[in-house]
């Protein structure tokens, strides 16, 4: 194989609220060596935070070797202004207006593009995952917190500032819990991983019986319940794990229908940690989506699936736009660049 032939490889960044994940991704998709970091705390300075960016890429470049990697995606969780270059707002990490770009390829020798990370995973769901061949996705990335994505024949839709597709932001519950974001009753406080965990540890802070097997798995110490415990507990037969999962499914189908009657997408992409329930959750968001959904019976319903990419549909897709962006694949026949769409249909 020549060097013309050889793969052109990138570096996708997947950061969220607990950890910083890095991998190297050829041109299929395909994540070919790995790093992780945990994210450091929020209330630390932003630089902390690149500190440790910085550190999962240098690794990588160390692993691939001089001139193997052409871009560094970097999909962080947060609103990322049109110039794909500034974190306007991260509710989950200390960002606030931070020219993250240009903050790393300072210390990176590779172009750097900067993406809302739910924007990264649909892409990547629709380039290699589930979307396939589906014209117009939503992605609804199911985490820490909830976010959101858009793409319509081929191209993200970013609103003209740059920051569409912040579903989880939505008010569903007026008055509602208190988000992060500093409003109340968003709806990423009754349909992520945190609502999850927080109802569970309601439950056993209370002392209630029906919490006794979440309670045991944990030591009898609440702290220690996670999301994924709680998958566990469902998938082995716990009827309060299984309520709690539907519970949140019923809200993220509450909020999906709402997103179909303002959007009308063909297919909704369920990622994130949460998805992993699978039935346990999607089975009632489905339920749900039909019971709420806009001139239901007399119109066609988009499907509800869930992500194939897993945990690492961000990087994949961080990495996959990073490429696109700078001009090394020449494989999406999706039109323009994906990254700052001309089209003023795209942009609003």
């Amino acid at each position: 194989m020549t060097a013309e032939q050889q793969p052109a490889l990138s570096i996708g960044i997947d950061i969220g609220g607990t950890k910083v994940a890095g991998g190297v991704v050829d041109n299929e998709g395909a994540v070919l060596h790995r790093a992780r970091r945990d994210t450091p705390h929020r209330s630390k300075k932003p630089g902390v935070v690149e500190n440790t960016i910085v550190e999962v890429v240098d690794e990588l470049l160390e692993v691939v070797g001089p001139g193997a990697v052409v871009a560094v995606g970097i999909g962080a969780a947060g609103f990322v202004a049109a110039d794909r270059a500034t974190v306007v707002f991260a509710p989950h990490l200390s960002w606030r207006h931070e020219p993250l770009r240009d903050a790393l390829q300072r210390r990176v020798p590779v172009p750097i593009f900067v993406d809302n990370d739910a924007n990264a995973a649909a892409w990547a769901e629709w380039r290699f995952g589930a979307a396939r061949g589906e014209t117009h996705v939503m992605m609804v990335t199911l985490g820490t917190g909830i976010g959101g994505a858009l793409l319509m024949n081929g191209q993200v839709v970013r609103g003209r500032f740059g920051i569409a597709g912040e579903f989880g932001h939505m008010q569903v519950v007026p008055g509602g819990q208190r988000c992060e974001c500093g409003n109340r009753g968003c709806w990423e406080q009754y349909a992520s991983g945190n609502a999850l965990v927080r109802e569970a540890r309601s439950l056993m802070t209370a002392n209630s019986p029906i919490a006794s097997d979440l309670l045991d798995r944990v030591g009898g110490d609440p702290a220690n319940l996670t999301g994924p415990l709680i998958t566990e507990a469902a998938q082995a037969g716990d009827q309060t794990a299984v309520e709690l999962l539907a519970e949140i499914g019923s809200w993220l189908g509450v909020g999906i229908a709402n997103l179909a009657a303002a959007f009308d997408p063909g297919l909704f992409v369920i990622g994130g940690g949460v998805s992993a329930a699978g039935d346990l959750l999607l089975g009632p968001a489905r339920e749900t989506f039909r019971k709420h959904l806009t001139g239901r019976g007399y119109r066609p319903e988009a499907g509800i699936v869930a992500a194939q990419l897993g945990n690492e549909a961000g990087l994949i897709g961080a990495a996959d736009l990073a490429r696109v962006g700078a001009g090394t694949d020449h494989g999406v026949a999706a039109g323009p660049d994906p990254g700052v769409a001309a089209d003023p249909v795209v942009r609003g």
